[in-house]
């Protein structure tokens, strides 16, 4: 079972081929595709490959499937014996992604085709 870990929307993701994932906001239409270059690692049956930061010829291909919201994070602030509070509410902004294949130095390792 190959896997990778790439970077997106400045977080480390550990990838499998055929799974979906939910990232940061990417600027894509639905249905589109993905090259993700930022591939930190690459694990396979023959190895391990590092980066240095990144893994050059290792390419993470994926299709968006949907723009999604996470649930809602309430933040509340009260300073007893003074009458004050404040509520906040926030919905982070996600973009799902299906991974189709993992490709290193041109060879697909696992593809979900």
């Amino acid at each position: 079972m190959a896997y990778a870990i790439i970077e997106t929307g400045g977080k480390q993701l550990r990838v499998e081929a055929g799974r979906f994932y939910d990232v940061e906001r990417l600027a894509l239409d639905p249905d589109s595709t993905i090259d993700i270059e930022q591939v930190l690692l690459v694990q396979t049956d023959a190895g391990v490959h590092v980066g240095q930061p990144y893994v050059s010829g290792a390419v993470v291909t994926g299709t968006v499937l949907q723009h999604r919201r996470a649930p809602k994070v309430i933040v509340y602030k009260m300073k007893p014996k003074k009458k004050t509070r404040k509520k906040q509410g926030h919905r982070q902004e996600l973009t799902r992604i299906m991974i189709n294949e993992i490709r290193l130095n041109g060879e697909a390792l696992n593809s979900n085709s």
